[in-house]
């Protein structure tokens, strides 16, 4: 194999090229270069080196194929060391992404060029850990602790703009990578510019408030992680020691959260999105056309999805059902994207041509004639989604994919509506669409290889994560909350608060509990959902009635300014009903129920392993295809704290066997919910764990 990284003698500049595609990562063959690289410049009778990137980046990080093997020398660390050690000055040319090691490799260079639209990061929070090869040390003393702090506990990429403003970049350039190098190396030779080691370099004076201000920020944001504070402190401790002292500082905190849960977490967290999207069934299958986009219904729901498919370059045709709605969902489309427009994230004149040239809001099916694929969004009600159904099957052209973002019902009863369910899948979005990066895919049992192809190739163009699903009430996510939400409403009626249920599960890592996020969706939806599924309700179930009374009562949540909790001008974010403990009280006398004390950990314990114990059922009946499909459906639609990973994640760390002994416990009271998952006792059984099925 060619090395990656080669040297080049153009006259008295020396040029180090990076050539590992596709992103140039610091793999160990990319490492052993650039020392080898670095110490042929140091021989050679060139003045000046330039390190550039091969292809569309600059090393965009880390070699995802070398986590979680042992490493080899020379560390990254080191080989940056070699680097700024040298006598003679190096350029770093910065282009497309330049991400955790990348950029260490960067500060470690004397002086950078960014390429206008390049952007540097060091994202390594988001795998639980902390910058291990000077993020934490060089960039302190390049800009100041504050502002490198942001940088390295927000993960954010920061444009090349900013860099020059904040003093990381040298200067900006619009040449390709090699001849934005060359002149700013003729420009080192030209001034006899010296070298300049980041290292050597004193910490600019701190304002101490600001730093403050930034842990609490910091903490409030990301409660329940360790390393985003872990990373402030080695900063603020390893700048006020000589330079090689901070670095062992960096790096015995760097191995230290490598053994942490959280890290182990937050890789699996990563590769299973990845993974997430690797169906064998679609492997080779060419998916469907995928420009002309029909959507029925402007509600929250329809104009969000309108929105998500706009900003990624579709044309949509939106159904309304008469003028006055289509007005209504034009002007609410309208709106997102003026917001897009305020936060920067789009232009004026891009959202004047998206409104004018590729949308169209109207009552009339008929316009739908030309659509690749439809997606329904209209009311959750199996008779208003036959209706649109037949209407579709009517008016769409041969081929067109049709598709319902039903949240619960059976895809394969809203197919049979139509003479071609072969074209039938479901698309469950998340609300707000256009922001929400779930989307569950749900396979019915005639749809067509190419059209669940089609399906995940929608999920790439809106840049969503893909989650293949069964046909069942609830697929995945909603199936198994309903569970979880069911053991939650039991604590609650056996004697636990359901603020006492937030909270501890707030600690946990939740950002919200359930009974605030059922205030924040809704009453009504859960009192709908309840009354639809009542016929089917098993003599004995045991479920909590209060939220119909709450229903009843008009407290529906944050809408009506009432529902666990009161929300007014006082407490926007809500505080504890006490009139909500009378009405569970009520309940659990007309039950005959003798409340008990719950503790936080048996709130959390039990909670757990009703999602657990549901995911384990999911997958054993092929509704989701591995555990890590559970996973990602959870932390990606429903808030699951993703520094614990995904439940199934959560469950091997803890041990099967303890869960499933949590389940049989609970189930001694009888409730249909604690029957344990066949697949959770046959894994218990063989001592093995969720992750040997991914």
């Amino acid at each position: 194999m060619e090395n990656p990284v080669r040297y080049e003698a153009h006259g008295d500049i020396g040029v180090i090229r990076v050539d590992n595609p596709p992103v140039n990562a610091t793999s160990h063959a990319v490492r052993e270069g650039l020392v080898a690289c670095a110490r042929e410049f140091a021989a050679s009778p060139q003045k000046v080196a330039v390190i550039v990137g091969e292809g569309r980046t600059f090393i965009a990080g880390a070699d995802i194929t070398e986590f979680g093997k042992a490493p080899r020398e020379p560390h990254l660390p080191d080989a940056i060391n070699v680097i700024e050690a040298l006598d003679k000055p190096v350029v770093c040319v910065i282009h497309g992404t330049a991400l955790g090691g990348g950029f260490e490799v960067a500060l470690g260079s004397h002086y950078r060029v960014m390429l206008r639209g390049a952007r540097i990061g060091l994202p390594e929070v988001n795998l639980g850990l902390l910058p291990g090869a000077g993020g934490t040390q060089r960039l302190p003393r390049l800009i100041g602790i504050v502002p490198a702090a942001e940088i390295f506990t927000s993960a954010k990429m920061i444009s090349a703009e900013d860099c020059l403003a904040l003093g990381i970049a040298d200067d900006l350039s619009n040449d390709d990578p090699f001849e934005a190098g060359m002149a700013m190396a003729r420009k080192v030779l030209a001034e006899g510019l010296p070298v300049r080691r980041v290292s050597e370099m004193s910490v600019p004076p701190t304002d101490e408030a600001a730093l403050e201000a930034l842990k609490k920020k910091v903490a409030r944001a990301n409660r329940g992680h360790v390393c985003h504070l872990k990373a402030i402190e080695v900063a603020v401790e390893g700048t006020k020691l000589p330079f090689t002292e901070g670095m062992k500082l960096e790096r015995a905190a760097f191995w230290e959260m490598m053994q942490t849960p959280q890290r182990a977490a937050m890789i699996h967290a990563f590769f299973a999105e990845r993974k997430v999207a690797s169906l064998p069934e679609i492997k080779g299958v060419e998916p469907r056309d995928l420009s002309k986009i029909g959507i029925i219904g402007g509600g929250t729901m329809g104009g969000g999805i309108a929105v998500s498919c706009l900003l990624s370059g579709l044309s949509v045709t939106l159904i309304e059902r008469d003028a006055e709605s289509v007005e209504k969902a034009h002007n609410g489309i309208a709106r997102t994207l003026a917001d897009s427009v305020k936060r920067g994230k789009l232009g004026a004149e891009a959202r004047d041509m998206l409104l004018s040239e590729r949308l169209l809001v109207t009552d009339g099916y008929d316009k739908l004639s030309d659509a690749d694929l439809v997606i329904e969004a209209v009311f959750e009600s199996m008779e208003v989604k036959k209706d649109v159904f037949t209407k579709l099957d009517a008016v769409c052209k041969p081929g067109a994919v049709l598709a319902s973002n039903t949240s619960y019902l059976d895809v394969d009863e809203i197919a049979a509506m139509t003479k071609r369910p072969e074209d039938v899948i479901g698309l469950h979005f998340f609300s707000p669409a256009h922001v929400m990066k779930l989307l569950e895919v749900v396979v019915a049992a005639k749809t067509a290889k190419d059209v669940v192809a089609t399906g995940f190739a929608l999920t790439k163009k809106l840049k969503k994560v893909p989650v293949r699903a069964g046909v069942c009430d609830g697929f995945i996510g909603n199936r198994i909350l309903k569970t979880y939400r069911t053991a939650a409403d039991i604590m609650v009626l056996e004697g636990a608060s359901p603020f006492q249920v937030d909270k501890a599960l707030e600690e946990f890592g939740f950002a919200m509990g359930p009974y605030a996020v059922a205030d924040l969706a809704g009453i009504d939806i859960g009192y709908l959902t309840r009354k639809r599924l009542a016929p089917t309700r098993k003599p004995g179930e045991r479920f909590g009635e209060w939220g119909d009374v709450l229903y009843e009562l008009g407290r529906l949540g944050r809408k009506t300014g009432r529902g666990h909790y009161i929300y007014d001008d006082e407490t926007p974010k809500g505080r504890p009903d006490p009139e909500v403990e009378e009405i569970i009280a009520k309940e659990r006398r007309a039950k005959g129920i003798t409340p008990r004390d719950f503790t936080d950990a048996e709130i959390v314990e039990r909670y757990m392993a009703a999602m657990i114990n549901e995911g384990a059922k999911v997958v054993g009946e092929g509704i989701a295809q591995r555990p890590l499909d559970v996973d990602v459906t959870k932390l990606y639609g429903y808030g699951f704290p993703r520094f614990r990973g995904g439940p199934m994640h959560y469950a091997d760390e803890i041990g099967l066997a303890k869960v499933l002994a949590t389940i049989e416990e609970a189930g001694k009271a009888g409730d249909d919910i604690w029957e344990p998952a066949p697949l959770l006792k046959e894994l218990v059984a063989g001592d093995k764990t969720f992750a040997s099925l991914n």
